[in-house]
């Protein structure tokens, strides 16, 4: 198993310490270096910047993605370790001071079950770490140090300084979830479902193939409020408009992947010309990977709870 130890501001983990979400968005002011680090589901730890030499608490990775601030906020809001959005663009503008963009791009590495540590849990970094790094640096649990470093903060876990379920907390290190797998059982979050949604559909809706990413939401299906969970086969991108009229019922998605519009949009609208174009017609674009399609029982659900037939 690889961890990662990432390098983040006081007053970011001792907001969300107060917060106690149930994910975090660790974000960089840049969105063009990719993280390729971990794989789903393998620790990313957060360390204070010097000289607060400590492991304060962590989560574990779901996913990077980059993305337009507002969007970064819409998805997480105060996950982002921020009060307002007004608050993160101005954090953002702190380190990008020559960039004038209007809504700049920055990388999210999204965290899922995050672990938030007291004061008396705090782990001194490991030997190897050096003052020059910024960012963070890697360990292989297979390496003494690495495993030595894991040991610690499986722990702090353990013993409850943690907003981690009591499943979670007290998971032996070689029974972490990875890949696909932590995606499809892992305890994801609004966040991360809007992110692993937005990325599976490569950001263009599943209807007309738009690919103007500030007007595409990720749509549950069967909606959370209804025991739908947070998972990519109980979400389909859609562009905002057509969002709405799914969530209303105007609009649905077969078990074939077909668009059926109900008639009731335009006998209670008088309208819906553009819509009805989709009518029957096979979804403009799915996701590459089959395990990320609509699953038909949450299709199946919303066809016969919400749909206006």
């Amino acid at each position: 198993m690889k961890i990662w130890i990432g390098v983040t501001d006081k007053d970011w983990f001792e907001y969300l310490t107060r917060l106690q979400p149930d994910e975090v968005n660790f974000w960089q002011p840049s969105g063009s270096r990719n993280f390729r680090v971990l794989e789903s589901g393998e620790p990313f730890l957060f360390k204070l910047h010097s000289p607060n030499n400590y492991i304060v608490g962590g989560g574990f990775f779901v996913r990077y993605s980059p993305l337009p601030t507002s969007l970064a906020w819409d998805a997480f809001e105060r996950k982002n370790g921020v009060s307002s959005l007004d608050e993160l663009r101005a954090r953002v503008r702190k380190y990008r001071r020559n960039d004038e963009s209007v809504d700049p791009v920055i990388g999210c590495n999204v965290l899922a079950e995050p672990f938030f540590f007291s004061r008396s849990q705090w782990i001194p970094v490991p030997n190897s770490w050096s003052g020059n790094i910024v960012q963070g640096k890697s360990y292989q649990t297979t390496s003494m140090e690495g495993e030595a470093l894991w040991n610690s903060v499986h722990q702090a876990i353990t013993i409850g300084h943690t907003a981690m379920d009591s499943g979670q907390a007290t998971q032996e290190p070689n029974e972490l979830r990875f890949g696909a797998e932590y995606l499809t059982r892992g305890r994801l979050g609004q966040g991360a479902f809007r992110v692993l949604v937005t990325d599976a559909y490569q950001r263009r809706c599943a209807v007309t193939g738009e690919r103007t990413l500030p007007v595409l939401e990720a749509a549950h299906i069967k909606p959370f409020a209804s025991r739908g969970p947070h998972r990519i086969n109980n979400g389909i991108l859609l562009r905002s408009d057509l969002h709405k009229l799914f969530d209303l019922g105007y609009v649905t998605v077969t078990p074939e992947l077909h668009l059926e519009v109900s008639p009731r949009l335009r006998a209670e609208w008088q309208n819906g010309l553009v819509y009805y174009a989709h009518h029957g017609r096979e979804l403009e674009f799915c996701p590459a990977d089959k395990s990320s399609f609509p699953a038909k029982e949450y299709l199946q659900w919303h066809n016969e709870n919400v749909f206006k037939s």
